[in-house]
C-alpha cells in the first residue's frame, strides 16, 4: 500500500538536505522523523503541509524563505503538486493515487482498521498497560463522577488495545476504612433489629448501603460521639473481630453486587478486582521495611513518616512537608494501601505502564505515591502515570454524597433513558425500530458517554442532560443517527440492486471536493487512534467522529448516490459510504457509543 505521507516526508527531507548543502549550513542531516506533516486548514492551499518554523533558528533564515528554497529543490511530483505557501511546504495530492490505498485498507481490515500503521504493524505492539479505573467505595452507589471515570477508563483501554497494546483492566474496591464503618454503624442503629435487607426493602444493594451512609451523617450531627464509635469499629475490624467482620462482609457484598449491575448496564468490565482489605497489610510491611532502611522515620508522636519536600515543596511556614504513612496506633492511611496495591499488581502482571484514572483532586497524592515507590527501590516506578481528570457536576451544583445530594448513576441513566424513549415516541419512531426500549437505552448511553468524553480529560465540566440527548450537533445521539442513516442508504441501494465497486478504476471517479475531503478524513483514522492512545485522550477520537459525520453529511448532500450521473459513479460513491460506516462503527466503539442500525 502506498504511504503518501511517508513519501512526502522523504521528498521534503531530501530537499531540505539539498538546500542545506547549497547554502553551506552547518547542521546534521535532516531525517524523516524530524518532518512533521499536518493537514492544511484550507484545501485550496493543498492537502498536507510541513512547517519550516523548526528549522529557522538553525538555518538563521525566515521560515517562508526556507519553504521557497526547499520547494525549488523538489523535482519528484509523482504523488502531487508541491508548493510553498508562506512558511509551509504543501502538497496537493494526486487524488486518484491517494484514495485507493485508503479505501482498500478499510475494506481489507474491517473492524481492525485504525489499528495498523502504514508498515503493517500496530504502533503500541509489545506494550503492556494496566489501567485502573472506577475504584468505588463500598459505602455508596456509583455517582456521576464515577461515570466520567468509568467512561475515561473503558475508552482509554479500548483505544490502547486498538493501537496494539496488551491491556489489563483493574478495579480497586475501596472496601475498608472509617467511611465503611459509618455505614455499618448506621445499619446497626436503624436496620439490624428489623432484619432489613436490600431485597426486603426492594432496593439495589449499593443504594441501600448508601442510604445508611446518609443516615449516619444525619445521626452524627445530633450524636457526635457516634464518630468515636465508628473509629472504634475500624480498630476492631483491623483486629479481626468476627462480629464486625461478618457485618462488613455482608454490606460489602450488597454494595458490590449493586455496582456490578451498573457496570453491566454501562458495558464497563474488568479483568481483575483488587480489594483494599487484601492489600493494605502488604503496604504496612513495606513501610516497616523502609523504616528499617532509613527511608522513613518515626515522628515524636509515634507515627511513621517521610519527608516529601523535594516533591511538593515547603509548607506555608517554610517547614518541610511530611507525609504520615502509619498512624501512631499502627493503622494504615490511604497511601499505605496504595503502596501495597501497586506492588501486588506488578507481581501479578508485569506491566510496561500503569495508568491510574483518578480525579485531579488526587494530583498531590499520586506525586507522593510515585515518589515513595521510587524511594523503596522499585525499578518500574517510571512507568506509573496518573491520568488526571476534572470534576463533573450538574448545572445545579456540586455533589456531596454524605448529604444525600449525590447524582446517582442509575437514576441519571434512568432519566436519560426515559427522555430518549419519549423522544422516540414523539417522532413516531417506536413503530419503526425493533425494540424502542432497547434503542432508548443505547441512546441514553451514547448521550452520557460522548458528553463525558468529548472534553479534554483534565477540564472540569458540567453535564447537561438535555444537551447530551440532542439529535443535532456534537452529541452521541447525532452520531448514532448518522450511523443509522448511512446504514439506511446502504439498505436502500441493496433493494435497488446497486452493488458497490471497490476497484481502482471506480475509486478514480471520486474526484469531487466533498468526496476527497471525506476520503482524507477516513485516511487519518489510524493516526487518530495512535495519537489518542499515546496521549490517553478519548476527546481526540470524539472530535474525529463528529468531523467525519459532518463531512459525510456534506458529501451526501452534494454527491447523490442513487441519482448519480452514471451507474459507475453511483457504485463508487456507495463504496465510499460503506467505508465511512465501517470507520464510524470502529471509532464509536472506542468512545462507548452503541451502534444502531435503525433509529
Amino acid at each position: 500500500m502506498v504511504d503518501t505521507k511517508l513519501i512526502f516526508k522523504e521528498i521534503v527531507a531530501n530537499a531540505i538536505n539539498e538546500f542545506v548543502k547549497e547554502k553551506e549550513i552547518q547542521t546534521e542531516p535532516i531525517t524523516t522523523e524530524q518532518i512533521v506533516v499536518q493537514t492544511t486548514p484550507d484545501a485550496s492551499m493543498g492537502d498536507l503541509g510541513v512547517p519550516m518554523f523548526v528549522f529557522a533558528k538553525t538555518f538563521r533564515m525566515a521560515p517562508p524563505a526556507i519553504a521557497s528554497g526547499v520547494v525549488s529543490k523538489i523535482n519528484d511530483t509523482s504523488i502531487g503538486e508541491i508548493l510553498a505557501v508562506g512558511p509551509y511546504v504543501n502538497i496537493k495530492l494526486n487524488k486518484a493515487n491517494a484514495a485507493f490505498p485508503i479505501l482498500s485498507s478499510i475494506k481489507e481490515q474491517g473492524d481492525e482498521y485504525g489499528s495498523f500503521s502504514k508498515d503493517g504493524t500496530k504502533p503500541l505492539s509489545g506494550r503492556r498497560v494496566m489501567v485502573e479505573y472506577s475504584s468505588p467505595n463500598t459505602n455508596k452507589p456509583l455517582h456521576l463522577g464515577h461515570l466520567r471515570n468509568d467512561a475515561l477508563g473503558e475508552s482509554v483501554s479500548r483505544i490502547l488495545k486498538a493501537a496494539g497494546a496488551d491491556v489489563f483492566k483493574v478495579d480497586l474496591i475501596n472496601n475498608r476504612g472509617i467511611h465503611i464503618c459509618k455505614s455499618m454503624l448506621a445499619y446497626k442503629l436503624f436496620h439490624q433489629a428489623n432484619g432489613d435487607t436490600p431485597e426486603s426493602l426492594g432496593m439495589k444493594g449499593d443504594h441501600f448501603v448508601g442510604q445508611c451512609y446518609v443516615e449516619f451523617d444525619k445521626h452524627v450531627k445530633e450524636h457526635p460521639e457516634a464518630l468515636q464509635e465508628a473509629e472504634e469499629m475500624l480498630i476492631k475490624w483491623e483486629a479481626g473481630d468476627k462480629e464486625v467482620r461478618d457485618l462488613w462482609q455482608k454490606m460489602n457484598d450488597w454494595t458490590l453486587n449493586g455496582v456490578k449491575e451498573t457496570y453491566k448496564r454501562t458495558d464497563v468490565s474488568f479483568d481483575k478486582y483488587y480489594f483494599e482489605s487484601e492489600t493494605y497489610l502488604k503496604g504496612k510491611d513495606e513501610i516497616l521495611k523502609g523504616l528499617e532502611k532509613g527511608i522513613f522515620f518515626k515522628a515524636p508522636d509515634g507515627s511513621i513518616r517521610i519527608d516529601v519536600t523535594d516533591v511538593v515543596g515547603k509548607g506555608k511556614d517554610e517547614d518541610n512537608h511530611e507525609k504520615v504513612l502509619l498512624r501512631k496506633d499502627g493503622t494504615s492511611v490511604y497511601i499505605t494501601q496504595d503502596i501495597g496495591t501497586a506492588i501486588s499488581r506488578h507481581d501479578d502482571w508485569a506491566f510496561n505502564q500503569l495508568v491510574y484514572v483518578v480525579a485531579s483532586e488526587q494530583n498531590y497524592h499520586f506525586k507522593i505515591l510515585f515518589h515513595i515507590l521510587q524511594k523503596l527501590g522499585f525499578d518500574w516506578t517510571d512507568k506509573l502515570h496518573h491520568l488526571s481528570y476534572g470534576l463533573v457536576n450538574l448545572p445545579s451544583g456540586r455533589m456531596k454524597s454524605r448529604e444525600g445530594t449525590v447524582v446517582d448513576a442509575d437514576d441519571l441513566i434512568d432519566a436519560l433513558h426515559e427522555s430518549a424513549l419519549q423522544a422516540i415516541k414523539e417522532k413516531g419512531r417506536d413503530s419503526e425500530v425493533d425494540d424502542a426500549d432497547e434503542v432508548a437505552e443505547k441512546v441514553a448511553l451514547a448521550a452520557l458517554n460522548y458528553y463525558l468524553l468529548q472534553a479534554t480529560p483534565i477540564k472540569d465540566m458540567l453535564f447537561n442532560p438535555e444537551e447530551s440527548l440532542s439529535f443535532n450537533g456534537n452529541t452521541g445521539p447525532y452520531l448514532q443517527y448518522m450511523g443509522a442513516r448511512i446504514n439506511s442508504i446502504l439498505a436502500k441501494a441493496k433493494e435497488n440492486g446497486l452493488v458497490a465497486d471497490s476497484s481502482e478504476d471506480s475509486v478514480k471517479l471520486l474526484n469531487a471536493p466533498e468526496e476527497w475531503e471525506l476520503i482524507k478524513q477516513l485516511g487519518d483514522y489510524p493516526s487518530i487512534v495512535q495519537k489518542s492512545a499515546e496521549n490517553l485522550d478519548p476527546s481526540l477520537m470524539a472530535g474525529f467522529l463528529y468531523e467525519t459525520a459532518k463531512l459525510f453529511s456534506k458529501f451526501y448532500q452534494q454527491c447523490s448516490i442513487m441519482n448519480a450521473e452514471t451507474n459507475e459513479l453511483a457504485k463508487a460513491r456507495l463504496y465510499l459510504a460503506e467505508s465511512t460506516l465501517q470507520v464510524m462503527k470502529n471509532a464509536m466503539n472506542l468512545v462507548l457509543i452503541p451502534y444502531l442500525e435503525k433509529m
